[in-house]
């Protein structure tokens, strides 16, 4: 069974940063535009009609008059170029240029001394929109100029993200309580701005060090970022193209945070974001939309990192809410490619984290979980796979033994035998021995349910057991030829060498499926403890692949050997006992 992090590895998280989607109108792009300290806007070449001719009567036709003595440029002394030659804007440009040349116009250097400067401007704004607000309340016109000239502010800290050694000097100035504050203004577009860049600034693509991301984050925290952000949830419409944005902005936020442990468990133990994603994530939509996508992927991440977070979305019926809404997808597909299936993705990523717990484990027989995944094993196409997935970690673990009777109860062993006779799919091979591994080793011995699973392995003529070693010689074949490759690189680098390559060889090794011929043995040992009619078929079929018992014990030694030095927890204590009593009957 795979672990939770090489589970997530799989899922393509490391992928470019995801980007709004958004058709936006002129307005918006407008308002959304990068703007320079002087309020100016950002452009990017295009040309522009400033002035309108309003009335048609007053245009000359034909070509312009040469320019009389009075019309001639003052620069052009000589009258030479008759005002054609140099335009005012160009001749402006020129003197640029020249000022350039002499050094009188060098860029401005982004030290301490220019956040001090940025900062007392910011803190200025802020005040000056906040006093004309209060005086002219009920006459907008009054303080929208403020207004917008905070909005050009907000965006021009923007560039401190490409300066995170100057992000302690921001701290200390008292500016990151400023810009969080901004979450709760008046006007939404701004606070949209200000959470915009929040997310800029703690961003994961920010070439930060850990003790200046750490900076800025705790202020960030300090000054109740987790309920402002919330807040900002609640009171967006998304039906509006800005406040979707906003949406997605502080859902980017709340990601970006959950990149650290402690500050997961506190976006998950002490707000109210779970509650918020529930019921977005529960939204009816069609088609699925970016942000009730969004927030199933930020779901299946507080999930992943931490315990507690899975122990707590259990205990809130979270597990009972994802089957419900996973429900829909028992014999259909979601459109491929689209928002639907990553949000399907992630709600089963996030329903699979919550079976590493006993209380998940629990709550899923307790809602029917079980019931479902046989369900769509039998009928789904994009479910199938993952409601396996599902069913290997629920039945694996100390705890998964009430799984594992469970589905034996609902019938589920014809279903899980017979995909493992009609498929080969690696993937799904993989769960289906992790479900055999957990079967054979949690039901109680000489126990009804226990029976029924050797039952199965025995009949058609040891049929299934023909399987497993048909697998477990594909797999030892592939297994030993990258053993071999790694043993010629081995030999040919220093010991220094070796160790800098030991992580490279082991994750070749388990592309080439050491998990699942790992996996395989044990199942055999199992059966040949089990049953004397099961151990002379399988010493048989593995003579005539030329191996012997000898060799699955072997398999199994390596195994122990390295769940040596570990923290001797039960679960391990109970592994070590179990592989130690198996390679007795081998």
């Amino acid at each position: 069974m795979t672990s939770i992090d090489e589970l997530f590895n799989k899922q393509g998280f490391s992928g470019g940063k995801r980007k709004f989607d958004a058709d936006r109108n002129a307005e918006e792009v407008y308002k959304s535009a990068k703007l320079e300290a002087n309020g100016d806007v950002k452009g990017k070449g295009r040309a522009t009609v400033e002035d309108e001719v309003d009335d048609d009567d007053d245009v000359e036709a034909g070509p312009a008059l040469p320019p009389g003595e009075d019309d001639l440029d003052p620069d052009d002394e000589e009258g030479r170029f008759f005002g054609g030659g140099i335009t005012q804007d160009t001749a402006e440009a020129l003197d640029f240029i020249d000022e350039l040349d002499q050094g009188a116009a060098a860029p401005e250097k982004i030290d301490a001394a220019w956040v001090r400067k940025m900062a007392l401007n910011f803190e200025k704004r802020i005040s000056k929109n906040a006093e004309l607000r209060a005086k002219h309340e009920n006459d907008p016109q009054k303080f929208m100029s403020s207004e917008a000239d905070l909005d050009a502010d907000i965006k021009a800290l923007s560039i401190l993200s490409e300066h995170p050694h100057l992000y302690e000097e921001f701290v200390k100035l008292g500016c990151v309580n400023s810009l969080v504050s901004l979450l709760a203004h008046e006007n939404t577009d701004i606070a949209i701005d200000a959470m915009e860049i929040i997310s800029e600034l703690i961003d994961e693509d920010v070439a930060a060090e850990q003790e200046q991301w750490d900076a800025i984050v705790n202020a960030m925290l300090d000054a109740g970022l987790l309920d402002l952000a919330v807040q900002n949830f609640e009171r967006l419409d998304e039906q509006n193209e800005s406040d979707r944005s906003g949406v997605y902005y502080a859902l980017s936020v709340l990601e970006n945070l959950a990149s650290q442990q402690s500050i997961a468990e506190k976006i998950s133990l002490e707000s109210t974001v779970f509650k918020w994603i529930s019921r977005r994530i529960q939204k009816k939509e069609t088609p699925v939309s970016q942000n009730k996508q969004y927030a199933a992927e930020l779901l299946s991440i507080l999930l992943q990192s931490s315990s507690k977070n899975r122990k707590h979305f259990a205990e809130i019926d979270g597990v009972d809410l994802v089957l419900q809404l996973l429900s829909a997808y028992r014999k259909k597909d979601p459109e491929k490619g689209g928002d639907e299936e990553e949000y399907v993705e992630n709600l089963f990523d996030g329903l699979t984290c919550v079976m590493e717990e006993v209380e998940g484990k629990d709550k899923f027989i307790e809602a029917e979980g079980i019931e479902l995944c046989i369900i769509m094993l039998k009928g789904g196409k994009l479910s199938r796979s993952r409601a396996l997935r599902v069913l290997d970690h629920a039945m694996g673990g100390q705890h998964g033994a009430g799984v594992c009777a469970k589905v034996i109860e609902a019938g589920g062993l014809g279903t899980i035998f017979g995909l493992f006779m009609k498929k080969d799919d690696k993937e799904m091979i993989e769960h289906l021995l992790g479900m055999f591994e957990s079967l054979l080793r949690l039901l109680p011995y000489e126990s009804d349910p226990r029976i029924r699973v050797l039952a199965k392995f025995m009949e058609g003529e040891y049929g299934k057991i023909g399987k497993l070693l048909t697998l477990r010689e594909r797999y030892q074949k592939d297994l030993a030829a990258v053993d071999r490759q790694i043993e010629r690189e081995r030999a040919a680098l220093s010991e220094e060498d070796q160790e800098a390559m030991a992580d490279e060889w082991y994750s070749r090794r388990l592309d080439s499926g050491i998990f699942c011929a790992r996996t395989l043995d044990l199942v055999i040992a199992w059966l040949v403890a089990e049953d004397d009619g099961a151990r002379s078929e399988i010493s048989k079929r593995l003579g005539e692949q030329g191996h012997t018992l000898s060799d699955v014990k072997r398999s199994l030694q390596e195994r122990l050997d390295e769940m040596e030095g570990g923290d001797e927890s039960e679960e391990l204590v109970s592994a070590k006992e179990m592989l130690t009593t198996l390679m007795q009957f081998l």
